[in-house]
């Protein structure tokens, strides 16, 4: 029996399989070795009927985590995992290497992490390019759900929304600026937070203010993580993965257009063609 676990900060997808076939699946909170200690993920964990069920029966786990880019975090994930699964031998990689090999398998391209966080990187089929983009949610992730959040709670709370969007936010979360300060400054697990705004985008993406903002973020996204990647590796395929991308296809290939170049894939749920690879 075998595992697939693709991991970004705010939300860990599991799929069980056995010859090939799916026989269980779950999620959970996000697994984050940076910022997730072995106390909290076996709580996590513990919390999963699932997990709990197929412990025994699992032989193989592949792991693709936000925060597992070191070799000591993916040690530390890989040994907090064995004293849940004790009959399995756990292998932790980065999730842009679980990005990579959903999107491009063994090919190579240029593939872009847009979901919880952001991330982008040259793949050749085999192994990453090292890059220095990777510098997380509060100096880095534009164009993510974190980003994304922090913008919508920013204008909120210096009241820069349009009324009708002000009342919305307002009605929909029940925040004020104290409690929004304390959650970000004092509080744990302040991806998830920021994060959990991304739905206020679905439900109003046809909004021009919310327009607006998706457009700027991801041109800020291109700039920052795409361009400087192609600039390097001209001419190879374009690949996305990731919530926020799956979620707003339209949007991105219509950036990608400003900048002439064409997308070929954009995948919104990794974990499928993750397990898919794996499990064959």
């Amino acid at each position: 029996m075998v595992a697939v676990v693709y991991s970004g900060s705010k939300t860990a997808f599991w799929k069980i399989a056995r010859d090939g076939k799916t026989i269980a699946d779950c999620t959970m909170p996000g697994i984050n070795p940076c910022f997730n200690d072995q106390k909290t993920i076996l709580q996590l964990l513990n919390k999963k009927t699932t997990l709990i069920n197929h412990a025994e029966s699992i032989k193989k786990i592949y792991v693709f985590a936000a925060g597992a880019s070191s070799k000591e975090r993916r040690e530390e994930l890989a040994e907090t995992l064995g004293l849940f699964f004790k009959n399995s031998k756990i292998k932790v990689r980065d999730d842009l290497y679980g990005a990579a090999i959903s999107a491009c398998y063994n090919n190579g391209g240029i593939v872009g992490i847009l979901g919880s966080g952001a991330n982008c990187a040259y793949f050749d089929g085999k192994k990453l390019e090292k890059n220095n983009f990777g510098l997380g949610f509060v100096l880095g992730d534009e164009g993510s759900a974190n980003y994304l959040g922090k913008i919508i709670l920013k204008k909120f709370i210096q009241h820069k929304l349009p009324k009708e969007l002000q009342t919305e936010f307002s009605a929909k979360y029940n925040l004020d600026r104290p409690q929004v300060l304390e959650r970000i400054y004092k509080k744990p697990m302040v991806q998830q937070f920021l994060s959990s705004f991304f739905d206020f985008y679905l439900e109003h993406r046809d909004h021009p203010f919310i327009t607006t903002i998706l457009e700027d973020a991801f041109d800020n996204y291109f700039t920052t993580y795409l361009l400087p990647t192609i600039k390097l590796h001209p001419e190879k395929e374009i690949h996305f993965v990731g919530i926020v991308a799956g979620n707003f296809q339209e949007e991105i290939r219509a950036i990608a257009k400003k900048y002439r170049l064409e997308i070929t894939s954009i995948t919104k749920e990794p974990i499928y063609n993750l397990l898919n690879y794996y499990s064959n």
